[in-house]
């Protein structure tokens, strides 16, 4: 009974908090904040641009290291374009990205930061650009 408890408090907590969050997620406000303390260590500056990562893939992964994201326009490219739901594929929860666990110390925590990604960026797609309608695309909305 435990393992359907938890997931069911997990999910009315972040109902209660979630329609706050929409209305007001930015960039500078909530992203920026959440992605120097979880994710800067392996998408930061010293990270390769996203073709240069391609490039050697396997050599940057074993250092740890994740292509650069640390800028608004860096994180736009893996959510809207020209990388569109890359960011989204590799946070969601409905089948946890690999990303997904460093959003928090714990499960709730995870919750809320992915709520707050997932309210700034609107429509929240595991699609590729090409499989987008233009309505789908217009509907990533990524606030500064």
């Amino acid at each position: 009974m435990k393992p359907i408890i938890t997931p069911l408090v997990l999910t009315a907590l972040m109902s209660l908090a979630i329609p706050a969050l929409s209305a007001d997620s930015t960039y500078r406000e909530q992203i920026k904040p959440i992605f120097d303390v979880r994710c800067s260590a392996c998408h930061g500056e010293e990270a390769p641009e996203y073709k240069v990562f391609k490039q050697e893939k396997e050599k940057w992964l074993a250092l740890g290291i994740g292509p650069r994201m640390d800028s608004y326009t860096y994180l736009v490219y893996f959510t809207g374009w020209p990388d569109t739901g890359a960011l989204m594929r590799r946070l969601d929860d409905a089948k946890p990205g690999n990303m997904y666990q460093h959003l928090g110390d714990n499960e709730l925590q995870r919750q809320q930061n992915l709520a707050l990604f997932k309210a700034w960026v609107g429509n929240w797609t595991l699609k590729r650009f090409d499989a987008l309608s233009k309505e789908e695309l217009a509907g990533i909305k990524v606030a500064y």
